[in-house]
């Protein structure tokens, strides 16, 4: 069954008729998982601690928990064939720094409550959602190096929480023989129902609503030159879909990106264009960016059929078009 308009994908209908969990389904990259799920024929169940809209509402099967309690994580799991976990907490550089704990308890009690649950209630499929935050500093980031290094200083609580989620993932594998458990590392991700109001809006959306809604000029933090590997969700979406059909098992974790890198500002430029608005542009070189370049190597991603399909300056225009629209409504 082909459910994708192009470069389709062949699941061998992997997903028709099938029970499937999506935790934190509501989120950036959840709707869009959502959406190609239902596509292809599955029973979606949904659940988050954010209440998405009515139309959501309509298609899916929604619970709002708490999936921090391991109860929780077992009545949402309760026959399911197959567990997206797509539980994070967004944080910047700048929020990471200032409110470590914030990001880190949580993200270990979603890491290790879900999968539990998952294996208790005998899921046939898991994937886990890590980051690139589990990365060192490196001109080209390669999913074998990560065990050869430290995670980078401005992840370092991040990157250790989704560490751990991995590492937990392979020792589910080794002491209960759980080989299709699957790990995916997403780049810089962005796209519709993304954060563009709180302090933990990442660079894409942060970006979007400055040049969108200042009269000139816009404040910068760095010099711009910061170089990121950015993905719309849809494309992560479909990289889940395809990474769950495959399940290569837990020792071979994927990164989901685009294998390219742009700079802040570049990025700035594409937003510009596509919002026909001049600004100009303040730098501030006290704030911390984060580590200076992060370009996920891809080839691992091609190797099981995966590439992205939807380009940066497309992306964005259609983000632009897309907050605009819902700034109105």
């Amino acid at each position: 069954m082909y459910i994708f308009k192009n470069k389709e994908e062949l699941l061998e209908d992997e997903f028709i008729g099938k029970k499937v969990l999506v935790a934190g389904g509501a989120g950036l990259i959840g709707r869009q998982l959502v959406n190609l799920l239902l596509t292809s024929g599955a029973h979606v169940f949904v659940s988050d601690i954010r209440t998405p809209d009515v139309n959501f509402l309509k298609k899916v099967s929604f619970k709002k928990y708490d999936l921090t309690e391991y109860q929780n994580c077992l009545d949402v799991c309760c026959g399911m064939d197959y567990v997206f976990n797509l539980l994070c907490v967004k944080a910047s550089p700048k929020i990471m720094k200032e409110k470590p704990a914030s990001y880190f308890v949580p993200q270990i009690l979603f890491n290790t409550n879900l999968l539990r649950a998952a294996y208790k209630c005998k899921v046939k499929k898991y994937l886990y959602t890590s980051s690139l935050g589990v990365y060192h500093p490196n001109e080209l980031l390669i999913e074998d190096d990560v065990w050869k290094t430290q995670p980078s200083e401005n992840d370092r609580f991040a990157g250790w929480a989704k560490r751990m989620g991995e590492l937990q993932a392979e020792a589910y594998k080794i002491q209960y023989g759980w080989q299709d458990i699957s790990i995916a590392r997403p780049a810089n991700t962005y796209g519709p129902y993304d954060d563009f109001h709180s302090d933990a809006a990442m660079v894409v959306p942060s970006m979007i609503k400055k040049v969108l809604t200042c009269d000139r000029q816009i404040v910068v933090w760095g010099d711009g030159s910061n170089i990121r590997d950015f993905i719309h969700s849809r494309d992560v979406a479909r990289g889940l879909m395809v990474l769950m059909h495959k399940s290569p098992g837990p020792e071979y974790p994927v990164n989901l990106g685009s294998g390219v890198g742009h700079s802040v500002n570049e990025l700035i430029e594409i937003i510009t264009k596509n919002a026909n608005k001049e600004i100009e542009i303040i730098y501030d070189p006290k704030i911390n960016t984060g580590d200076q370049r992060r370009v996920m190597d891809q080839t691992r991603a091609r190797s099981i059929g995966f590439e992205p399909l939807i380009s940066l300056d497309e992306g964005i225009r259609e983000l632009i078009e897309w907050y605009v629209e819902n700034e109105k409504s």
